[in-house]
């Protein structure tokens, strides 16, 4: 009786334990109405062979931005349920009880440290990888989420992991809004894996970033340096997994709602050739999501994830090949707008010989948490600076300055300036020493080393980037909007109190005006047909 009665007390103990830290991830009744529809009711567990096909993946439409797709990846995927369940959701009884199910839970979602949850993601993703037959060189130590691992990637590996997290994001998108369920749009992720190889390995000079076949990439990439890699430049990369099982465990409550198929006005995904004609295309759109969190890397990605909204490039406030180019026609477009907003610049430059065969194309971009405004001088309160094409690196602020945004018009009303301030667009630096500095007529970027900047982050913007300064054409420039639709409604307020000034300035009202004899036009012309004439004050 006595043990009986401690074993009671124990798992009472325990389950208000584990009952304590689900509530505080917001989800408890949520993970109940889930183990409620999922449990059996006579062992009051949920069965093991249940449980595996709520997190199974299966998409009957795939589409590629990247060439040479390879098929081991739809194996993966179909292994991915059980692996979740193997590692987290374990079982002494031949079936999941309460306890089990929502320690199972905190392990995939509760409140961990960022290398936790990396581990964690790179645990599942060993798993499916190995349940799908695949090699790979990764081992770890103990079956503790936090435990120490060995071993390397390929560059394959990479793609085929960003690939995998890209996948649950998508279907954890999808299963909100109930569009596209059986379609899937894998991004061109070449730029984050470039990334991962340059920062993980001592890239030699016989690599071409410019133009690198990734299947074809042996390089071995230490765990160690791309743990390190993954937690500075895409942090928010196990969020992908943490949403996936939410959502999925979320959808298993209203399973029933869902077997009714979609109509086919609900399955429009914004198509490929339409949106990534544009600087910001599903893959790097993605990157620069993974740098941030919140309402912004949902904003960002809005155009590119199945959604319940019908304008699917919203977003997009200003692109110089559509709106024309020049400072004034960009400010036509972003002038009111009141929100982050990303200014993507896309530009060639050439060698120190100025040989054209050897011109590269390169993307940068800047990400402002408030809107432009129109001074003399640098102003803001936080940033980024992006490498985005071909590799991708982003530069968060330093701390050691404030000097995130410069941008001016031509200054209007004053004839003459004794020290005239620059014209144009710039990020980072001073002023006439700018890191990034777009002209006046957007034809030309001018970017500088990071010496010279000590508001954002070091690095190079682009491959072998140098010591000097590099000007480069611009091909494209791109504005998009992030602050969602009140600041969009602000933006369109704001356009329509102008075209109403503007109306009003064009209306004249005579009767507003003296008659021509006691105009001050009239005395002017007088004094200088005859400016010796007497004249006598009127008093």
């Amino acid at each position: 009786m006595g043990a009986s009665s401690s074993t009671e007390k124990k798992s009472a103990s325990e389950q208000r334990e584990v009952e304590s830290l689900a509530a505080s991830t917001g989800f408890l009744p949520m993970l109940q109405n889930s183990f409620a529809k999922l449990v059996d009711p006579q062992t009051n567990a949920i069965p093991l062979q249940s449980l595996p096909q709520v997190f199974c993946l299966n998409f009957k439409n795939l589409d590629c931005e990247a060439p040479n797709f390879p098929d081991s990846f739809l194996g993966l995927l179909d292994h991915l349920g059980e692996s979740i369940v193997e590692l987290f959701f374990i079982s002494e009884k031949g079936g999941v009880s309460w306890i089990e199910f929502l320690s199972g839970y905190l392990r995939c979602c509760g409140r961990m440290p960022s290398s936790v949850a990396l581990n964690t993601l790179l645990r599942v993703f060993a798993t499916a990888f190995t349940k799908a037959g695949l090699p790979l060189t990764l081992e770890f130590e103990s079956s503790v989420d936090d435990c120490k691992i060995s071993g390397s990637f390929l560059a394959t590996d990479v793609r085929m992991l960003l690939w995998m997290c890209w996948t649950m994001l998508w279907d954890s998108r999808t299963s909100r809004c109930k569009k596209g369920k059986e379609n899937l749009c894998l991004p061109d992720v070449s730029h984050l894996i470039l990334s991962a190889v340059s920062s993980c390995t001592q890239v030699d000079s016989g690599l071409n970033l410019w133009d690198c076949d990734i299947s074809a990439l042996e390089v071995e990439l230490p765990v160690g340096k791309f743990l390190t890699w993954a937690l500075t430049t895409v942090p928010s990369l196990t969020d992908c997994f943490t949403q996936f099982v939410i959502a999925r465990l979320q959808s298993s409550v209203s399973s029933e709602q869902d077997n009714s198929e979609p109509s086919s006005s609900l399955l429009e995904i914004p198509p490929r050739d339409v949106c990534d004609i544009h600087l910001l295309t599903h893959g790097r759109a993605w990157a620069i999501s993974l740098t941030l969190s919140g309402t912004i890397s949902a904003e960002i990605l809005k155009p590119y994830l199945p959604s319940d909204s019908d304008g699917t490039l919203e977003n997009l406030l200003y692109r110089s090949s559509l709106h024309g180019r020049g400072l004034n026609r960009f400010w036509s477009n972003i002038e009111g707008y009141h929100g982050p907003l990303l200014f993507l610049v896309s530009a060639t430059s050439g060698d120190l010989h100025g040989d054209a065969t050897s011109n590269r194309k390169w993307i940068i971009g800047a990400l402002t948490q408030q809107g432009f405004e129109n001074r003399d001088t640098f102003y803001g309160s936080s940033g980024s600076l992006y490498a985005i094409s071909p590799t991708f690196h982003v530069f968060p602020p330093s701390g050691k300055d404030k000097n995130f945004v410069y941008s001016r018009l031509h200054p209007t009303g004053r004839a003459y300036e004794p020290h005239p301030k620059p014209v144009g667009i710039a990020f980072g630096g001073t002023i006439g020493n700018e890191r990034i500095h777009i002209d006046e007529d957007f034809a030309r970027v001018t970017v500088r080393h990071h010496a010279a900047d000590r508001t954002y982050q070091p690095g190079s913007l682009f491959p072998s980037q140098g010591f000097l300064a590099v000007e480069a054409l611009i091909s494209e420039v791109e504005v998009w909007g992030l602050g969602g639709r009140t600041a969009k409604k602000v933006q369109a307020s704001h356009k329509k109190r102008e075209e109403l000034f503007i109306e009003q300035r064009r209306k004249v009202d005579l009767k507003t005006f003296a008659s021509w004899e006691d105009s001050p036009e009239k005395m002017m012309m007088d004094m200088m047909s005859d400016p010796n004439a007497v004249r006598r004050e009127d008093r």
